[in-house]
């Protein structure tokens, strides 16, 4: 519980400290500008350690436990039944899955940078992450295959001799009984 009151407590300052008067054009801007004011403010002497965190890093690091050998998952990962509009939601934005996949299950993974669709293994979508909300961001590729399985599917097919819709009438005489075994209808 204490952890989570010192992020809480770092995410604070950062706002008042760091947020106030700056814009940001994407999160690579945000991360860029960060960086440089973390320099500085680092290199800062911090009333309440009497020091400059700079000069503690290296204490820290010593202090810190190994990383375990499977790394943890990052991003963020669903797995959603692809619906019919051939699009899945993430962070209120919409994002193109190709059509061939309709009905079928998809792994969804999100990084900061890419959002990306998986079925059965293969890439089925792969998008820039966009962070405005209601955005819908389309393949041209997946709105064409929607486009021609359309076309598809509004063309009546001829049945086929192996589509299993054509019958001899005989069957339906022999299963009425209406056919003797000799074959003569009755």
């Amino acid at each position: 519980m204490r952890g989570n009151l010192v992020v809480e407590r770092r995410n604070g300052f950062f706002e008042t400290s760091f947020m106030p008067g700056r814009q940001f054009t994407s999160p690579a801007d945000f991360n860029t500008q960060f960086t440089g004011w973390l320099q500085r403010a680092n290199h800062r002497v911090v009333r309440t350690i009497r020091a400059r965190p700079a000069d503690l890093i290296e204490a820290d690091r010593a202090a810190m436990l190994p990383l375990p050998p499977i790394p943890p998952q990052l991003g963020w990962c669903h797995r959603v039944r692809l619906g019919r509009d051939y699009y899945v939601r993430l962070d209120a934005s919409d994002y193109s899955v190709d059509p061939a996949v309709i009905g079928r299950l998809v792994d969804v993974t999100a990084s900061l940078e890419r959002v990306q669709a998986r079925a059965d293994g293969r890439v089925a979508a792969d998008h820039t992450r966009v962070w405005a909300r209601g955005r819908t961001v389309t393949d041209p590729g997946h709105a064409q295959t929607a486009r021609r399985l359309r076309e598809e599917f509004r063309q009546p097919r001829p049945p086929g001799p192996d589509s299993g819709l054509t019958r001899d009438l005989a069957d339906y005489d022999r299963a009425f009984g209406l056919v003797t075994a000799n074959g003569e209808v009755a």
